[in-house]
């Protein structure tokens, strides 16, 4: 990997990697969520006191990524999965388009004010593919600058969105997911909702043909509305060093109360994979053929809100 050309990803640009020791005992196999789920609470507390004994013993792995796939199971996934089942209620469409095996790239629109689309993206992989894969996300530079935050994204196996890393996830036969919009989506106002920004300069697509793994486009509907953006604070931003400050209804006018989220209604749909095996070894450094695919990534994500839209019965229900 020390000669791979490096191409930006969506915000990021830098290398962004950890660096822990694991453990030399492999973690032990643990259950689906799924049977978790309807264990009772003999078995959710024999799974707890499992994994309290594991982290004591050091009985996990923590990859040179800094991924910590026993912390993720059974502390992160647990605290996500109320907000994606009851809170979201979210519907996921097209899981079989990911590959039960092997290295693909999802590629989805990004929304929200706040990040709970990437985070609702990695449940839907983790809980309902028939495989129980997991989703490894590419984050942009501030994420990995705010204490705390960057260390929990290290742990549930988030990685700076640069194409070194990417590709190399890849080539072990990960998924990975990247939101290309970056923080042209995420923070767009409400007026615009459901508009797909700028794809950067298809950073992602020259990636997935470096690795030969297809590119899964992924639709997400309802994280627009979780927090309406109204206005944008331009000097609280540049004070506070973000590339926004949000205005919505809600906040910053009720202080806490205003970060939570509305309760809308989410569908994510999963497009059938395009296929980077065919094209020729060079084709990474065609400028047109990573504009065309880049351009039909897009097209197939906008065409796809519309129609979910257009279906949807209510913002809420």
């Amino acid at each position: 990997m020390a000669d791979a050309k490096v191409i930006p990803i969506g915000e990021g640009g830098r290398r962004g990697r950890a660096r822990e020791e694991a453990p030399a005992d492999p973690a032990p196999e643990r259950e689906a969520p799924a049977e978790a789920a309807g264990g009772g609470l003999d078995q959710a507390l024999a799974r707890g006191f499992a994994f309290l004994r594991r982290r004591l013993t050091g009985a996990y792995e923590i990859d040179d990524f800094g991924y910590d796939q026993d912390l993720t199971d059974e502390v992160l996934m647990t605290l996500l999965r109320p907000m994606f089942d009851k809170y979201f209620r979210i519907e996921v469409r097209g899981m079989e388009n990911v590959p039960d095996e092997g290295g693909a790239l999802i590629v989805s629109n990004h929304s929200g004010t706040l990040p709970w689309d990437g985070l609702m993206l990695q449940v839907a992989v983790r809980d309902r593919h028939p495989a129980d894969r997991h989703l490894r996300l590419l984050a942009a530079d501030l994420v990995f600058q705010l204490p705390l935050i960057n260390e929990l994204a290290r742990k549930a196996g988030h990685t700076l969105a640069c194409a070194e890393d990417a590709q190399e996830l890849l080539e072990r036969g990960e998924l990975v997911g990247v939101m290309p919009e970056g923080f042209k989506g995420i923070g767009k106002p409400f007026s615009e909702r459901y508009k797909l920004q700028r794809f950067g300069r298809g950073g992602f697509v020259a990636t997935a043909l470096r690795a030969r793994v297809p590119i899964v486009p992924c639709s997400i509907v309802g994280a627009e509305e979780i927090y309406p953006m109204v206005g944008n604070s331009r000097v609280l931003a540049r004070v506070l060093n973000l590339p926004y400050f949000p205005l919505t209804p809600t906040f910053p006018w009720l202080g806490p109360l205003g970060a939570v989220p509305l309760p809308t209604k989410w569908t994510i749909q999963l497009g059938e994979p395009i296929e980077t095996r065919d094209q020729p070894p060079e084709a990474a450094e065609d400028p047109m053929l990573m504009f065309q695919l880049t351009d039909q990534v897009r097209e197939t994500i906008q065409h796809t809100l519309y129609k979910l839209l257009v279906a949807r019965r209510s913002v809420f229900f």
